[in-house]
């Protein structure tokens, strides 16, 4: 018999160890062919193992950057466009720092997410990518029953990914302690505070460790981020990875340009001609009402679809989300604070109804396609009003503006503004009148939405007074055809351009009319008193376009520049202007200074002199990058659009208007029902399940896994004197099983130093009273 066949048969443990041998001889090996790989960044081999399994081989730029930094243990602010695998980037250094399932420590970490499909998304990738941690995860939402959740803290869980509202209400009634959490994560933060978590967000904070470890995620840097990370974060590193590539160059874009009553005809347009029937589409609306409204109109056209708003339901988001994830129906129509988190792993379009008011909030939308690597277009319905917000966008993006010719001559059309066919938009225009003559339905919700829009206009940013006078210059309304929708014949196409461009001579009263009736009268009279006015008008117009064309073809000459020499020697007397003190451009002029004397020995300036230097070699001051990269975004409802525009006062101190806190709901928690009950509100259903499912009978010393520490436990009084004697060394023996952190050490060896020194005086007292009594 052979040495590896005893081997195999009488040993079977160490056949499994040659097995991992060999796992870990492969992964070595994949290290030396690809470098600067997951491999190279020192992770465990269950953890190493777990990504690879995911099938991750290369990190992201964010991954790259992130995952050390937080391994080292420093609170990130990360910001990097959507798509770009912020999950793994908390996940990964998570495991790392829990190593090990520890069924006695309790919770360890905390994942606050803003919505449920994101919580439950992010639990399924801790599934996946811990799967041989052997570290537990549990999930607490709003809307899921209460005696669940009770049930899986006690498990003592070393994960908690959870939503705000739900959690606090739980800490509040368990009275949970959260001394055990090591790492939070705050993904999606600047969603959380729009969905006005700004309280739940804060209280659980207060509640956490000062020694724990803070991550922040986001796709945007709203003030009120800014300032809860100066305030809850001890010394962030801000990483910003969306300046060199706003969107990724697989994006293509598409500008069509219409009028307000057209959009959804264009929208119908490109779903049945344009876009290909089996490809997944995701259309931007501004407000609530558009999303259903477009919601029964393509429900009207036979394009399967559903949505989701921020005021819908928490099962009807589920089930909403999953019908378009599981490719169960074409098009998903959704505002901007319902689309955060969404990840969508083959979306191929996306169109924006309504173009939105801020260029990073444009970024953010169409990053929801083209993602990992993959191509998508965008697609972006314009009205004469968002003109402006357009050119925005192209100053933003630093791209140049390329408007299609009315002859629709252009060589490269990629990203230019142009029309859709008037004949396909006409087609589709006559149908939705058919539909809404016939839908009493349609026609109170196109009331409603006009009704909204208009609110929705008054919530938004207005546009960059530079923008709108280039509007004016740009003319965009007389872009022309896009030459890949103009599948059409030629001649057709220039009778309708004839037509649109046709002016009629005459006005309605003169029109059809008799020469003899009043109205014809009066606007024969008017025509001939203002008929010199008229042809001025059009003179200066007509000289105006002479003078352009004169000023494009004319060159200009660039003359040489004089030297000092020469001016020297033509001029005796040169007055130069006075050279002023860096510091004295910040004074305001006045017109009489005082004189004042400083002694120099004992003068201190209120700055260095050296202090504008210094700002301008920092890097990576966490203050001045989140100033440069602040920003809200506009609400889809009546309730948040009133939020957005509180009463402001003027604040002395920091010379500027700030918003008053008008709201009478302090120190109070709005529950997932929508109800505001106090911060220290308390129900007895804790204690009711508590009695119901025997927790604290059964809680004996054989089980495997006991109940966390931050628990309540079964209060038993120690009446005798060896009762009490065995209380604590059973205490001090379970004190001693439980892995203790480097805080808790430290603390331990104060407290014995403490004591030792207290015991020495002691001693030192008896000694001395004894040779006193001697």
């Amino acid at each position: 018999m052979k040495d590896t066949d005893i081997i195999g048969f009488a040993n079977p443990n160490l056949a499994n160890e040659n097995d991992e041998e060999d796992e870990i001889t492969k992964i070595k090996k994949k290290v030396c062919k690809k470098s600067g790989g997951f491999q190279s960044m020192a992770l465990s081999f269950p953890v190493l193992k777990g990504i690879l399994k995911r099938g991750y081989k290369i990190p992201t730029p964010i991954q790259r950057k992130t995952i050390p930094l937080a391994l080292e243990g420093r609170d990130v602010v990360a910001m990097a466009r959507t798509g770009s695998g912020k999950t793994a980037c908390f996940l990964i250094p998570l495991f790392e720092k829990l190593k090990a399932r520890q069924a006695k420590a309790g919770a360890r970490a905390l994942i606050l997410s803003p919505t449920r499909e994101l919580a439950l998304q992010t639990l399924k990738f801790i599934k996946e990518i811990g799967k041989f941690t052997g570290l537990k995860a549990s999930v607490i939402l709003g809307g899921d029953s209460m005696e669940n959740q009770f049930t899986a803290i006690h498990g003592s869980p070393d994960i908690l990914v959870a939503t705000p509202g739900r959690f606090l209400h739980i800490c509040i009634e368990m009275d949970l302690q959260l001394n055990s959490i090591e790492y939070v994560v705050f993904d999606e933060a600047d969603r959380l505070f729009e969905m006005g978590f700004g309280e739940q967000i804060n209280e659980i904070t207060n509640r956490l460790p000062e020694s724990r470890q803070t991550l922040l995620f986001s796709a945007t840097l709203p003030k009120v981020l800014v300032d809860f990370a100066k305030a809850g974060l001890s010394d962030p590193v801000l990483l910003r990875l969306d300046v060199e590539s706003k969107i990724p160059e697989q994006l293509a874009l598409s500008f069509i340009v219409c009028r307000p009553e057209e959009k959804l005809a264009v929208l119908l347009c490109l779903l049945k001609s344009v876009i290909k029937s089996d490809s997944q589409i995701v259309i931007f609306a501004a407000t609530q009402h558009h999303v259903e409204y477009i919601h029964q109109v393509l429900d009207k056209a036979g394009i399967s679809n559903t949505f989701i708003y921020s005021n819908l339901d928490p099962s009807a988001r589920k089930i909403n989300a999953a019908k378009f994830q599981n490719n169960k129906v074409r098009a998903l129509v959704v505002t901007d604070v319902a689309a955060r988190g969404l990840d969508i792993p083959h979306l191929d379009n996306v169109i924006n109804f309504n173009f939105p008011a801020k260029s990073k909030l444009f970024v953010h939308r169409v990053g929801r396609c083209a993602r990992a690597g993959r191509s998508g277009t965008a697609y972006n319905i314009i009205s004469p009003d968002e003109h402006a917000y357009l050119v925005d966008l192209h100053l933003f993006l630093g791209r140049p503006l390329f408007i299609i010719t009315p002859s629709g001559s252009m060589e490269n059309t990629e990203g230019a503004i142009g029309k859709m066919p008037q004949e396909m938009i006409e087609e589709e225009l006559a149908q939705l009148i058919n539909w809404q003559n016939s839908s009493t339905d349609l026609q109170n919700m196109e009331t409603v939405c006009d009704n909204a829009y208009k609110q929705y206009i008054r919530s938004r940013p207005a546009a960059s007074s530079e923008s709108i006078k280039r509007v004016k210059e740009l003319h965009i309304g007389e872009a022309g055809v896009i030459p890949e929708y103009s599948d059409v014949s030629s001649n057709t196409r220039n009778l309708l351009s004839k037509m649109l461009s046709y002016r009629p001579q005459g006005t309605i009263f003169e029109i059809g009319a008799k020469a003899s009736s009043t109205d014809y009268q009066v606007m024969k009279t008017k025509r001939s008193l203002h008929k010199q006015s008229i042809v001025n008008f059009h003179r200066k117009a007509e000289e105006l376009e002479a003078k352009k064309k004169l000023g494009e073809q004319s060159k200009t000459v660039n003359l040489p520049s004089s030297t000092n020499d020469e001016i020297n020697s033509a001029f005796n007397t040169v007055i130069l202007p006075k050279k002023r003190n860096v510091d004295d451009l910040y004074k305001p002029s006045k017109k009489k200074k005082r004189s004042t004397t400083k002694d120099e020995e004992f003068f201190i300036p209120y700055a260095a002199p050296d202090r504008h230097t210094e700002e301008g070699l920092a890097v990576n001051s966490f203050n001045t990058e989140a100033d440069k990269v602040q920003m809200d975004l506009t609400a889809d409802n009546e309730e948040s659009q009133r939020l957005q525009t509180q009463i402001k006062k003027w604040d002395r101190k920091k010379k500027k208007m700030v918003t008053i806190n008008n709201d009478r709901k302090i120190n109070k928690i709005r529950t997932e029902s929508g109800v505001w009950i106090p911060a220290s509100y308390k129900t007895n259903r804790y204690s009711a399940w508590k009695e119901k499912s025997k927790v604290d009978a059964a809680n004996d010393d054989d089980s495997d896994e006991e109940e966390p520490a931050q628990m309540q436990k079964l209060l038993t009084t120690a009446n005798t004197h060896w009762a009490r004697h065995n209380k604590k060394l059973k205490e001090k023996i379970q004190s001693n099983k439980e892995l203790k952190r480097p805080e808790q050490i430290l603390k331990a060896r104060k407290l014995l130093e403490r004591k030792r020194n207290r015991n020495g005086k002691k001693n030192r007292k008896g000694q001395k009273n004894r040779g006193k009594k001697r």
